[in-house]
């Protein structure tokens, strides 16, 4: 029962606190250093995500041809590159990713 007391506490907050910027939107002005300083959290934040599953194994750095998601990872980055299609990356990199722990066994 604490467990579910604590989910829909958190739930609640997380809401309002969503809520609060969806509402005041458009009443103040945001500094233009903070707005280009927020411009750049959208790819720390990704990097902060997806870096780490790409390059580590084990608890170690892995950047060797063996690494099969580090491969897929280049191929998405270049499907991004060259189509700028969210949906074809994602597919493109799912696709190289099963095909190299398929065939290779990674």
């Amino acid at each position: 029962m604490n467990t579910w007391i604590v989910l829909i506490v958190a739930g609640l907050i997380t809401f309002a606190i969503r809520l609060s910027f969806i509402t005041s939107w458009g009443r103040f002005t945001v500094p233009n250093t903070l707005q280009r300083s927020l411009r750049f959290v959208p790819p720390a934040v990704l990097s902060a995500i997806i870096f780490p599953e790409l390059l580590v194994r084990d608890g170690a750095l892995n950047v060797d041809l063996g690494n099969g998601r580090l491969l897929a990872g280049i191929v998405s980055i270049f499907v991004a590159w060259k189509t700028k299609n969210a949906i074809f990356t994602i597919v493109a990199g799912m696709l190289v990713l099963l095909l190299i722990n398929y065939f290779l066994k990674i």
